[in-house]
């Protein structure tokens, strides 16, 4: 019979005297020091040996473990070459651990006990030969004896820690020959070693982290390297909820009473920890998007956020559940942690909702004791298994009669699979694997419902782009004819032509127009983008539906902004604005340019907000211009339309243009000169006249 390998585990405190020394984090204490009260003097900090800090986190660990699993999960202590507890059920509680560390007693900062960690290593592969008790009702030749071994020690070098894994290796090898002869003792299959180096806080360390790796044929080993005192906890933590499977629920906005002022309430938030398959559920829904958030707890992991939900009534047995699972506070000395766990001893169950921005309210788990322990109980969200199902052709059931049934069945024709020719097996190519891979890129984007789909329901207007966006290879052509179909689209919105959608929604009132749209573009970029990666043809496809889409909403958002984008582009534009409002100005009569005048002068904020957007935006642009050059560039281009530029001008370089040069030219060859000789310049002319 097949154990786990967290069914026996065992703990080794390594009691060397580098663990007598301060974990260097000191506690709040001193309750005076925080009134500022003049004339008292604070006392001393107060810190925790790093020996008790690695007692008290490995407690925390037991309790965990004992509180989800009962029974199921056993822990052992060694420290040095003593083991403090037995597999036996009457052996597995954390009093009689305390009472066994308590004989042992704190280490020493002047012992030489530096051999502690080999004796204690040892002594844990020989506590895991040992059965079980339920190894023990079991015959012992299909037992597949699986542990794990947790040491807490302070190594000096990675050799040490080396050192350390051998030992471990060499210990199982021989304990198992001792097992083969032995009746009582059970040979070891899998052995799981986890090293924890602890350091004094704020100290650096030589010894670098490794992960899981294969020491042996029987061994696995890990380093982890950790601060003292709330760092070595939190390391803890997050390796029992690994070693065991564990996930963190946290309930949100638990209502209590102050316990200053009980007549004023405030929410309160309570991390638990509880088996994973509590959440498989919750999980593969489409609704588990923000649920999943960092540990408020300060914990290097993270926790699913559900909204307390007080019930009417108390509907402890009348919930369809699909799964119960123990839980265990992860502060479970704090006042939030006990108050919710004494109203839920009291009898009352709780309903967890999923906190969602919009729809209605899912409630997804509920909290509720049975014989004095507390459980977290999964509840069905989707349609009961115990219900019929519904039938696809007739909709019995009334949920979902909307199957793309025909589509489904074109589908499977697409997909058929026929026996391999003689030939085809020859080639050493898999058939099934080619297959699964055909099946996967058909089925990338494929809605089973016709109410959640728009483009599968106009397929006369985009056809063939469903068809060959699928293919593994395309040609020009294809994508030609792919972009046509997006063009097509593209029309039908210029048109503002319908979309075959349902005309009725939950109110009676279909989507607008615009939202139809949207979705459509939406769901077709879906589709393209599940196959770009395809081919560089499919990777144009997109290229030319992403220049084709609309830009966000974000962009329509804000005309503002795209207007002053626009007058930037085109700066001519806040020029002929001004001359349009001075011929304008001018056209005027007297009283209605000393109207206006007051109304610049002294308008209020009514008229003001009378005032268009472009008019406003002009005048913040075009504010620093002033009249002279607004004259200057009417003069320019009103002379500039009147006459043809002379060739001589726009031909010269400088100031001047030389006038007749075949003449000069003439003069030079007839004196005898070189064409390309310096020769002063005849007539000119001024450019500018």
């Amino acid at each position: 019979m097949l154990y786990p390998v967290e069914h026996k585990t065992v703990f080794v405190l390594d009691r060397g005297p580098q663990f007598a020394r301060s974990c260097k984090q000191s506690i709040e204490y001193d309750v005076m020091s925080k009134t500022k009260t003049p004339g008292i003097i604070p006392a001393a900090p107060i810190m925790k040996s790093m020996w008790t800090c690695n007692v008290e986190t490995m407690i925390e660990y037991m309790r965990i473990v004992f509180d989800i699993f009962s029974s199921k999960r056993l822990i052992r202590v060694v420290v040095g070459d003593e083991t403090l507890n037995g597999w036996q059920q009457k052996d597995q509680n954390i009093q009689q651990v305390m009472l066994s560390l308590g004989q042992v007693g704190p280490p020493s900062s002047k012992s030489k006990e530096e051999e502690n960690v080999i004796r204690g290593l040892t002594e844990a592969v020989q506590a895991l030969c040992d059965p079980t008790e339920q190894q023990q009702e079991i015959d012992r030749d299909v037992i597949q004896n699986k542990g794990r071994i947790i040491c807490l020690t302070s190594a000096k070098s990675e050799s040490q820690m080396r050192a350390f894994e051998e030992c471990v290796s060499d210990a199982i090898i021989q304990h198992n020959q001792l097992a083969e002869d032995s009746v009582s003792l059970l040979p070891i299959s899998h052995c799981e070693l986890v090293l924890v180096h602890v350091t004094p806080v704020g100290d650096e360390t030589k010894i670098t982290e490794r992960q899981n790796r294969e020491i042996s044929s029987l061994l696995f080993g890990e380093v982890h390297v950790t601060q003292s005192a709330k760092f070595l906890y939190n390391k803890l933590i997050q390796l029992v909820q690994f070693h065991y499977g564990l996930s963190s629920t946290t309930v949100t906005g638990i209502p209590m009473k102050e316990e200053q002022n009980a007549s004023s309430s405030a929410n309160y938030d309570v991390e638990l920890l509880h088996p994973s398959q509590a959440h498989d559920d919750i999980m593969k829904s489409a609704h588990s998007d923000g649920l999943v958030i960092p540990s408020k707890e300060g914990l290097p992991t993270e926790t699913v956020t559900l909204k307390w939900c007080t019930p009417k009534s108390n509907v402890v047995e009348l919930q369809y559940c699909t799964c119960a699972a123990r839980i265990t506070p992860v502060d479970v000395n704090s006042r939030p942690s006990s108050c919710l766990t004494n109203f839920l001893l009291s009898g009352r169950a709780v309903m967890l909702e999923q906190p969602r921005k919009s729809g209605t309210k899912v409630i997804s788990h509920m909290l509720a004791s049975h014989g004095g322990e507390i459980f977290i109980h999964s509840i069905n969200t989707a349609r009961s298994l115990l219900e019929d199902p519904p039938s696809i052709s007739e909709g019995c059931g009334g949920r979902v009669t909307d199957y793309r049934i025909n589509d489904f069945k074109e589908f499977m024709k697409e997909n058929r699979l026929a026996p391999a020719l003689p030939d085809m097996t020859s080639t050493g190519v898999s058939h099934m694997n080619r297959a699964k891979v055909h099946l996967e890129r058909m089925s990338r984007f494929w809605p089973l419902v016709i109410g959640e789909t728009i483009i599968f329901n106009m397929a006369s207007h985009i056809d063939p782009l469903p068809t060959i966006i699928v293919k593994e290879k395309l040609d020009d052509e294809d994508v030609l004819e792919c972009q046509k179909a997006i063009y097509h689209v593209v029309g039908m919105e210029s048109r503002n032509e319908p979309l075959p959608t349902s005309s009725a929604g939950p109110r009676g009132k279909g989507p607008k127009r615009d939202e139809q749209y949207k979705q459509m573009w939406s769901e077709l970029e879906s589709l393209i983008r599940a196959h770009a990666d395809t081919s560089p043809q499919h990777q144009r496809v997109l290229e030319c539906l992403m220049k084709c889409k609309k830009p966000s909403d974000d962009v329509k958002s804000s005309p503002k902004k795209t207007k002053e984008e626009k007058m930037e582009v085109d700066p001519t534009a806040e020029q002929s604005y001004a001359w349009k409002e001075l011929d304008r100005f001018q056209k005027m009569t007297e009283r209605e340019k000393l109207e206006m005048n007051k109304a610049e002068g002294g308008a209020s904020s009514v008229k003001k907000a009378r005032l268009s957007m472009e008019e406003t935006q002009f005048k913040t642009k075009a504010g620093a211009c002033n009249l002279l050059s607004l004259w200057t560039d009417r003069i320019k281009s009103v002379h500039s339309k009147r006459h043809a530029e002379f060739s001589g001008r726009a031909q010269s370089d400088g100031n001047q243009a030389e006038l007749y040069q075949n003449l000069t030219k003439q003069l030079q060859e007839n004196a005898g000169l070189d064409a390309s000789a310096p020769v002063q310049k005849g007539l000119g002319m001024q450019k500018k006249m």
